[in-house]
């Protein structure tokens, strides 16, 4: 008897054998395990609410998935995501950081709802309920803001930040050597000349921070050529103490650090195209934590992954270039 392949019976082996690799994959997959809970985050029972409803699904030891996510091959994915997100933040684990170190996690976590990246987009879409909604952000915000620690008007003296701030500016600062990030990411002196295209208010830990764009950023910006942005471009970030005057006025005070973002494609392929540095101090030394910062950088950044993990909206001028 001859045995006759037809439309309907390759179809009804292709389903057979779907079906069994859909099986075998349910059986070799990673189950995700839940580590104890070490050291949860103190807060409000308001913002703890908040918090497990729309975070902690990723982002603790107390992850809760629905029946389709554990089914292979999209539990992997959700795996691979969890793992990546309690390394970045785990609020069942956060207790074990600094006051000020929670503090600076917890403004960094509302700042990435506030700019939509969090919960991811990908996560809210099956999971609905997971936005995070205006009333709740503005409880996370002012709970954040309550967490500032005290004005540090008192503690950064005019004179000494002044003495800084000449060093920063002034012409001697442009010839002093500062060497590149361990990862070879390099520093450039020139980018206190360079345009202003943002600036940030970090309240949770007092510091003003500059954003500045060299001339290819800047033209990027004219030409509304920003995502992606092109190669060339190099990003800088000055950060410094803030420092009251008693007019409510806020002025910069001690000089942080400086953060450089520099893309090229190729150079940085295995860095989603950016390379990251960071130089601490009035001395500008190079942080010497490269492969931490760099993981560090991205983890942070991914959210932001449809805007080419740039967090900056850049200012505009009337005629359309960078301020």
């Amino acid at each position: 008897m001859s045995f006759r392949w037809n439309r309907r019976t390759v179809m009804l082996w292709a389903c057979g054998f779907g079906a069994l690799a859909l099986l075998v994959a349910q059986l070799i997959g990673p189950r995700l395990e839940n580590p104890p809970v070490s050291a949860k985050i103190q807060a409000t029972p308001e913002v703890k609410s908040i918090l497990r409803h729309s975070c902690y699904n990723c982002h603790s030891n107390e992850t809760k998935l629905e029946w389709f996510d554990e089914i292979a091959p999209v539990s992997w994915m959700v795996n691979h995501d969890v793992h990546r997100a309690r390394k970045h933040l785990n609020f069942s684990e956060i207790g074990n950081l600094s006051i000020g170190d929670q503090t600076v996690a917890l403004f960094d976590a509302v700042n990435q709802i506030q700019l939509g990246a969090m919960p991811l987009s990908s996560y809210r879409r099956v999971h609905p309920g997971s936005t995070v909604s205006p009333e709740q952000l503005a409880i996370l915000k002012s709970y954040v803001a309550s967490q500032a620690p005290p004005d540090p008007s008192a503690t950064n003296a005019p004179p000494k930040a002044d003495e800084q701030r000449s060093l920063w500016t002034g012409i001697n600062a442009t010839k002093r050597r500062v060497q590149n990030t361990v990862g070879g990411v390099p520093f450039n002196p020139d980018y206190k000349n360079w345009k202003q295209i943002g600036i940030t208010d970090r309240h949770d830990n007092n510091t003003i921070r500059v954003v500045l764009g060299n001339d290819v950023a800047v033209k990027a910006i004219s030409e509304n050529h920003i995502n992606p942005w092109p190669d060339g471009t190099v990003i800088a970030k000055v950060t410094w103490r803030e420092r009251g005057d008693g007019t409510g006025i806020a002025r910069a005070g001690d000089f942080v650090q400086v953060e450089m973002m520099t893309r090229d494609s190729k150079k940085y392929r295995s860095t989603v195209g950016w390379g990251w540095g960071r130089w601490l101090g009035p001395d500008l030394k190079p942080d010497a934590r490269t492969g931490d910062l760099r993981n560090a950088c991205i983890d942070c950044h991914t959210p932001l992954r449809s805007n080419d993990y740039v967090f900056t909206t850049p200012i505009k001028a009337q005629n359309g270039g960078a301020m």
